[in-house]
């Protein structure tokens, strides 16, 4: 099994015309134009690219999964006939070569669309947060956070603070969960 990329979803630009390259992500979603041709989504972390399906024996393998599993895609990097200037990775696409299947979505329908996430039930989104978190609105939401707290931490330790954790207290979970980490006044000797 081969899970090595040489580049992410939102790397490839039209100066890589040409490349061999492979990436992996969620399958998102496809555009089928005819039995040997299709337009497939690929997702990661940092963004989306176009792959071109042009055969009928990458179409099947394609067929045989259901979207958000994990693929890899080994292919050549072109220029797009018709370009989308609202991506980054618009202006090229990835004509592949292999499509291996690293791990199929056991769910046939998905609970939510995952870019419309927000709209569903906060219940199920919190069921199915490892895909909530795929949606890039709450994605940017999480890095932001991320972001703002190293920045945070960077400027005290500049002002000569120091970092000391004593036990940690967790907050309670959004579904109501109470976790305690140290001895709680609601649960004497525990």
């Amino acid at each position: 099994m081969t899970q090595s990329r040489t580049h992410n979803c939102n790397e490839l630009r039209l100066a890589d015309a040409g490349k061999e390259v492979t990436l992996v992500g969620w399958f998102e979603n496809i555009r089928k134009v005819s039995k040997n041709l299709g337009f497939v989504i690929l997702r990661d972390f940092y963004g989306t690219t176009q792959i071109v399906v042009e055969t009928e024996d990458m179409m099947a393998i394609i067929d045989s999964v259901n979207k958000e599993s994990t693929i890899s895609v080994t292919g050549t990097v072109r220029e797009r006939s018709s370009k989308n200037t609202e991506l980054p990775t618009g202006e090229i696409e990835v004509v592949p070569t292999s499509i291996e299947i690293l791990g199929k979505c056991t769910h046939n329908e998905l609970p939510f669309e995952i870019n419309r996430s927000k709209e569903a039930d906060e219940n199920t989104r919190l069921k199915y947060r490892y895909l909530d978190l795929r949606n890039p609105e709450v994605k940017s939401k999480i890095v932001l956070r991320s972001k703002i707290v190293a920045e945070l931490r960077a400027a005290m330790i500049a002002h000569d603070f120091m970092e000391i954790t004593t036990p940690i207290l967790t907050c309670s979970s959004p579904e109501g969960a109470r976790d305690y980490l140290v001895p709680a006044r609601n649960h004497p000797g525990k």
